[in-house]
């Protein structure tokens, strides 16, 4: 599998586009949102294939990321395969086709099912700006949640989530039920519906009502939405006083959402989303770019409102140049930018910026960097507002917070990263090699580390020809996943290649091996299965310490759940005779070893994992699968079961 194959092996949505924004490569799960088959997708221009109400939106995110080399975020609509539009979170991304050496822009919906809100940051600002009510039902608590638009509309309903019966009963008799059957069973859209709606403080509205359904994120959940306009003449106090009390709520929540984001962010790419989603959205701004240190110049994200150019001009800039944004950064002060005077008398070698043109008479710039002084320089975040925006003191402090916040999670990550990548090079040294060319076998292995601690740990296989012509397979689980499990981990495996290449008698080699551990006196044990196979009659000695069983699947499609003979786990009970057990590997046969972490998991019993990995991997021998395909399909198993320990699959094939 190249690069390119692999930007596009994913379950949702993603697309390989040149520069200026043809087709070259797509996935099943773009082509389906698009509506038409891939081949129809190839060689067209991306936008072309949106709607007519999304197209500038697409091919505007494309050429963001084409022309500035940067990231670009934005929520689209695609048509959807059911009928109702799925709103996704589409992330453009340079890359370099490694064959040719090509820039591509790599185009890609994320994944947003934790934080299914910032999907409609965009309905609720594009109902704002229309004068317009936005709500969705929720059908579980049959309730109404008010996320925002025109503040006399979100101001009917005193709470942000309403029950339904409630709504109603502020209705007009005559139009409850046809409200109501609206609400819980609305068309993909429906035409404008007239209500009338009483409020105690200033009688009847004249509303009108229109609903749609809408998909939020690929894969995820449908749900009703209700546009509302109000027709009625309001009393200008009394709408001003509305509106503060809608927007104090609404900002009040956002602030609470954007810092609840940031703190549990896991990744760079879930940082930058969490800011590029919810920043300007927060404070008002019309557009931001997020910069990040990297090798002392800036790696800049941008949410696509803030033009190409403007972007590009910051895009790569050395943390040194005489500009607002390097400033910021380095001093770890808080910039406001004005008006080009202003700019021009703090930074004059800098004043052939893109926006100075503009600034001032447009709009003004805030910058917020991710840290304070005298700390390792991060980055920052600026917002661009309109011109006559003035930051009150409370909205600085309350930026400077929420930078702290990002500040304090961009070090965690990245400290994160780095025990990661050293984790994952230690275990890489620790796995075996596997024997290459045996007769009438073929031998597969897969290992993933643990998610939790230092993400390296006991889990591990061998195998190995010995002097009699067979081969020694062995697979083990020793407790706990940190940097003593692994080096326990290694000690066990070491003794017993050891003791296997002069001892073929699996039960001798485990009852070996456990004495020499009680001698150790060690505060860890570990599981293993050991067999012994002749590759030229299939011939098996099999016995096992404590493991879960084996898995054997025939050609026929049938699968047996092995329980092998043997004793207790290593390093607990001294004087322990393990016993073995005989059996032979058919031909077109294979055996799969696995350690817990395939088969079981929070919500899957061993039994009930076992079962579903001897099914999966009989269905790969009866598909005539080699031993590399048949461990593949074991490890998305253990992906899908979501267990937090250590994961490793060995598999033997008799052809």
């Amino acid at each position: 599998m190249d690069a390119s194959d692999e930007l596009l092996h994913k379950p949702d949505p993603a697309a390989l586009l040149t520069l200026d924004g043809v087709i070259s490569g797509l996935n099943a799960a773009m082509a389906t949102a698009l509506g038409r088959p891939a081949e129809q997708c190839l060689g067209r221009s991306f936008g072309d294939l949106w709607p007519a109400s999304q197209r500038l939106s697409a091919e505007s995110l494309v050429v963001t990321a084409a022309r500035t080399k940067a990231v670009a975020m934005r929520v689209l609509e695609f048509p959807g395969p059911g009928g109702a539009p799925v709103a996704c979170l589409l992330e453009a991304r340079p890359v370099k086709d490694p064959a040719c050496g090509e820039q591509l822009v790599w185009v890609h919906s994320l994944d947003a099912h934790n934080d299914l809100a910032s999907l409609l940051i965009p309905f609720r600002l594009a109902a704002e700006a229309a004068d317009l009510g936005l709500w969705m039902y929720s059908p579980q608590r049959d309730q109404l949640e008010w996320l925002g638009g025109a503040p006399a509309l979100v101001a009917l309903s005193p709470d942000l989530t309403t029950p339904l019966s409630r709504v109603i009963s502020a209705l007009h008799p005559d139009d409850r039920e046809v409200f109501r059957q609206l609400v819980r069973s609305a068309p993909v859209q429906s035409s404008w519906l007239r209500l009338r709606h009483f409020t105690p403080q200033d009688g009847w509205h004249q509303l009108a009502l229109q609903t749609r359904r809408l998909q939020l994120g690929y894969g995820g959940p449908e749900r009703n939405f209700g546009v509302l306009r109000d027709d009625t003449k309001q009393e200008k106090r009394k709408q001003k006083a509305q509106a503060a009390l809608a927007a104090e709520r609404r900002r009040a929540k956002d602030i609470a959402d954007f810092s609840s984001a940031l703190i549990t962010a896991a990744t760079i790419q879930e940082l930058q989303q969490v800011v590029l989603t919810r920043l300007a959205a927060t404070f008002g701004a019309s557009g931001v770019l997020f910069a990040l240190v990297d090798d002392g110049r800036l790696s800049v994200s941008t949410d696509a409102g803030i033009s190409m150019c403007e972007a590009q001009a910051v895009h790569g800039m050395s943390l040194d140049y005489p500009s607002p944004l390097p400033e910021a950064i380095r001093t770890g002060k808080p910039l406001f930018v004005l008006d080009r005077a202003d700019y021009v008398r703090r930074w004059p070698h800098g004043a052939s910026l893109p926006w100075m043109d503009r600034l001032g008479s447009d709009y003004t710039v805030s910058i917020t960097p991710l840290g304070e002084t005298g700390n390792q320089p991060l980055g920052a975040w600026l917002m661009t507002y309109g011109s006559e925006y003035r930051p009150s003191l409370e909205e600085r402090t309350l930026m400077g917070a929420l930078a702290d916040l990002a500040g304090q999670a961009l070090r965690r990550i990245r400290l994160q990263q780095a025990r990661v990548e050293l984790a994952t090079a230690l275990q890489q040294t620790m796995l075996p090699t596997l024997p290459e060319h045996l007769p009438g076998l073929k031998v597969a292995a897969r290992y993933r580390p643990s998610r939790d601690g230092l993400d390296i740990g006991g889990d591990w296989y061998d195998a190995f020809v010995t002097p009699d012509g067979a081969i020694t397979l062995e697979i083990g689980d020793v407790q706990g996943h940190d940097v003593d499990a692994a080096a326990f981990m290694g000690q066990v495996r070491s003794f017993m290649r050891a003791l296997a290449v002069q001892e073929p008698d699996p039960g001798t080699v485990l009852t070996r091996t456990n004495e020499l551990l009680m001698t150790m006196d060690l505060a860890r044990f570990a599981s293993c299965t050991l067999l012994h196979v002749d590759s030229r009659d299939g011939r098996v000695t099999a016995t096992s310490a404590g493991h879960v069983p084996v898995l054997c699947a025939h050609r026929d499609g049938s699968h047996d759940v092995l329980e092998l003979p043997g004793g207790p786990v290593l390093g607990v009970v001294p004087d322990t005779d393990y016993r073995e057990e005989t059996f032979t590997l058919d031909e077109d046969s294979a055996l799969v070893m696995v350690t817990d972490g395939v088969v079981e998991g929070p919500g899957l019993t061993l039994e009930a994992g076992l079962e579903r990995a001897g099914t999966l991997a009989a269905q790969a021998v009866h598909d005539g699968l080699n031993a590399e395909e048949i461990a593949d399909r074991i490890l998305d198993t253990a992906v899908a079961v979501d267990h937090l320990d250590d994961v490793a699959v060995l598999v033997i094939r008799r052809t």
